[in-house]
């Protein structure tokens, strides 16, 4: 972690917002599609504790920015090479194991963030962080839990979910890209996520994939093909009606 009074900067505050904004987009998908009814409101309500905290993250960036820009002009006048999201939170959904993988990886990036985050010197910055830990905390739960019961489960269940640790894993890497200027620089966060991460994939009867082939851009606006559909879909009513009001 950076000094205490290392400031956000508005890219930095669009990576956070953004990631947010795309896993709530992303798991938004599940309404009236869960396996299960209580599933199907239990991720629904996590799809909008991440669009809270997007919405704080971007209102804030915005005011920094200085240029005009509200939550909602970032939300859905950029296009998909000024959003500044990691790529794990774009990929499709997938089945419901990959979901939960993505979900499980998210969280326990975002807990030992948000609990850095919260102890900086920016007051603002620091309060949207302690309100999102706590929120986070209860993600990676959930997600911990799913991962515990379809790894641990039936033979095809275990396939599935080995399957989907295996293919969102490398994703994971770019999520601790060195970022010395940051509040939190991301790269002390590894041991933390993985301290998280190894326990529940253990009890699952999972086995971390080895690293190596690591993904990266996110960041930086190089996104793949599949934020641009997101996007559109997510932006086409705002951009059909401009400047409308209900």
């Amino acid at each position: 972690m950076n000094a205490p009074g290392t400031p956000p900067t508005v890219d930095h505050l669009l990576g956070l917002g953004d990631d947010a904004l795309v896993a709530a987009q992303r798991l938004g998908e599940w309404v009236a599609a869960a396996p299960e009814l209580e599933e199907d409101v239990a991720l629904a309500n996590i799809a909008l504790d991440q669009l809270g905290a997007a919405r704080l993250l971007l209102s804030y960036a915005g005011e920094l920015e200085g240029a005009g820009r509200d939550e909602d002009a970032l939300a859905y006048l950029r296009d998909d090479r000024e959003y500044r999201n990691c790529l794990l939170v774009e990929l499709p959904n997938g089945d419901f194991a990959v979901t939960m993988a993505k979900l499980l990886f998210l969280a326990a990036y975002q807990v030992p963030l948000y609990a850095a985050l919260a102890g900086c010197a920016d007051a603002r910055l620091a309060a949207i962080a302690g309100k999102a830990r706590k929120e986070a905390a209860y993600h990676l739960d959930h997600a911990s839990l799913w991962t515990v019961r379809l790894g641990d489960g039936t033979e095809e269940s275990h396939r599935r979910m080995q399957a989907a640790v295996d293919e969102v894993w490398p994703y994971t890497h770019e999520l601790f890209a060195a970022d010395p200027a940051a509040p939190v620089d991301p790269a002390g966060l590894r041991a933390a996520f993985l301290a998280a991460v190894e326990p529940v994939l253990e009890t699952a009867t999972l086995k971390r994939p080895a690293d190596g082939w690591a993904p990266s851009g996110g960041r930086a606006g190089l996104h793949t093909e599949h934020l641009s559909y997101l996007l559109a879909e997510m932006q086409v009513l705002h951009r059909s009606n401009p400047g409308a009001r209900w």
